[in-house]
């Protein structure tokens, strides 16, 4: 859900869950990040929210996210806090509204729009190279702790790196991706913030999730299968021992236009059970 493409095709996706499910669970889902901590202080427990979760290009605002959470349905909201390739403006999104939208109990997903791959089919403006992929996902990441910081998100919260699709067949794309991958992975988990990563199970997604070198790969996948499917364990393709304990989100369905208490938005429709910000 990055970039133009992304953009315009809005994958906002819809959770068909029959129940609420809204279970915050603090230092939940931590086994699938301990590695992250070798050498480093003591991390702050995860944050793991488990149930309905929306994302749509631009923050809403304080009174139609206060209107949304009127009925419950969803208990979290995926922000874009950066990234050149971001593809909205975000006039909402500031530290206020973090803090006011929280105090109301959402739970927040934070998003970066990272650079893209060299092989990619589009027009986002940031890409890397095979040359320059490792300096590229280090900048990025320092980038993307900066911006969680500013907006109030602490230490510990997750950042969700948005890569879209591309060419994964093409081994020299592939491998300038997961050397990305792994700077941006090691450049937050310096600065003691939890890596995730978002993805489509066809191409970016996979390409995580079957690396047989696992080394700094994110601990948290955000899976893109529009399947209509709220689950983040039916419909997984991937070995079933991999982001287990509170690490997986499943973007299901896209373009969903709803309307509560008043607010009419088009939102991507999720089921989620992995880490959220930590703020307050």
């Amino acid at each position: 859900m990055s970039g133009q493409r992304h953009r315009q095709s809005k994958k906002r996706r819809y959770v068909l869950w029959g129940v609420t499910g809204a279970v915050v669970v603090a230092g939940a889902g931590v086994a699938a990040q301990t590695s992250m901590a070798a050498g480093t202080a003591a991390w702050p427990a995860q944050r793991t929210y488990t149930g309905r979760a929306f994302d749509t290009c631009t923050a809403p605002s304080s009174a139609a996210m206060r209107a949304w959470r009127t009925d419950r349905y969803y208990g979290a909201a995926a922000v874009y806090i950066g990234g050149r390739n971001r593809g909205c403006a975000q006039p909402n999104l500031t530290a206020s509204w973090v803090k006011t939208v929280a105090a109301g109990g959402w739970k927040l997903i934070p998003l970066y729009v990272g650079a893209q791959p060299p092989c990619q089919n589009s027009r986002n403006p940031e890409r890397f190279t095979a040359a320059t992929a490792a300096s590229v996902g280090a900048k990025n990441a320092a980038d993307a702790v900066a911006k969680a910081s500013a907006l109030g998100m602490k230490a510990g919260s997750p950042v969700y790196l948005d890569l879209e699709p591309y060419d994964t067949a093409d081994k020299a794309c592939n491998d300038a991706v997961l050397t990305y991958v792994r700077a941006f992975t090691r450049g937050l988990r310096a600065k003691t913030y939890r890596a995730g990563f978002y993805g489509f199970t066809s191409s970016s997604a996979k390409a995580i999730a079957t690396a047989k070198d696992r080394t700094d790969l994110p601990g948290n996948l955000w899976y893109a299968l529009w399947d209509g499917k709220a689950t983040t364990t039916a419909d997984w393709p991937w070995n079933p021992k991999l982001y287990t304990d509170h690490s997986r989100g499943h973007q299901y369905q896209v373009n969903s236009k709803e309307k509560r208490g008043g607010y009419t938005i088009t939102v991507d429709r999720n089921q989620w059970d992995a880490p959220v910000a930590i703020t307050g």
